[in-house]
């Protein structure tokens, strides 16, 4: 199980606009449908944003459950509900759709500037989100964008004001945060390893940083995000056709390794799900 690679799709996000990529899925059935290629190529784990009749990000429950059932319809999957929503949106709207209990939830370890906006996380919205997390039953994925973020989990885990079994995402070259050079990615594993040896991490790489930090991921024994929410290219100049196109190429990359995209099963044994 060592050698099992988890991969996770997010295959939306809250960013994007059909005039800046054209392939966006917004519909619930376009959203679900991308869900499901992307387990077919070898995710396991799908990071779920949704958008509303109009295409614009929302947290609106009903439409997560929408989504949610056409997925688990489809196919065997863990959902990992986003609670960042977009730049701007109340605390209270970004956990609302947790009622749904999906297996994870994100939860953001700090406020940063997000591109032109601001993503609010200070301690009592991190503490919001975490109760609620809790409350449901749902396994946090605590979002790292940048080392300090890194230092309060640290901060918080000997103050126990984090649930103490999460599961770390890394994100790496959001503007505003923490770039994704490749010793970037080296230092927060070496700092996470000496905080909690053995904790399960993943690095999502934004832009142009997508594959080569997902490669080095690979071969440090991590694993990864990938998706068009964090990259909208192929190569560079070539918009990738869809999600599971990305997925497929990480799939070929990380057999060269001989990691192997780990099943439903084995990743929610690897999580503790």
């Amino acid at each position: 199980m060592a050698n099992e690679l988890i991969i996770a799709c997010c295959v939306v996000g809250a960013e994007l606009t059909k005039e800046t990529y054209p392939y966006l899925p917004t519909t619930p059935r376009e959203i679900a449908d991308a869900a499901v290629e992307a387990v077919k190529a070898g995710a396991s784990i799908i990071h779920l944003h949704v958008r509303d009749e109009q295409g614009r990000p929302t947290q609106r429950v009903d439409i997560f459950e929408q989504v949610s059932t056409q997925i688990k319809n489809s196919c065997d999957c863990i959902l990992q509900f986003s609670t960042g929503g977009a730049v701007g949106t109340t605390v209270d709207e970004r956990c609302a759709p947790l009622v749904l209990r999906p297996e994870m939830g994100t939860l953001s370890m700090g406020t940063m500037n997000f591109g032109d906006g601001i993503f609010e996380n200070g301690e009592k919205t991190i503490f919001t989100i975490a109760d609620v997390l809790k409350k449901q039953q749902v396994m946090p994925e605590l979002e790292i964008f940048d080392y300090g973020m890194l230092e309060t989990v640290e901060r918080y885990l000997r103050k126990g004001l984090v649930p103490a079994h999460f599961h770390i995402d890394f994100v790496l070259g959001i503007p505003g945060g923490m770039s994704g050079e490749i010793r970037n990615l080296v230092l927060l594993v070496d700092k996470l390893e000496k905080i909690r040896p053995g904790q399960s991490w993943s690095v999502a790489g934004v832009g142009r940083w997508q594959l080569p930090l997902t490669t080095t991921a690979i071969a440090m024994g991590g694993h990864v995000r990938i998706g068009i929410e964090d990259n909208i290219y192929y190569r560079k100049g070539e918009l990738v056709k869809s999600n599971a196109d990305l997925i497929k190429r990480v799939v070929r990359i990380a057999n060269e390794f001989d990691r192997h995209p780990a099943s439903v099963a084995t990743t929610r044994e690897i999580l503790g799900l």
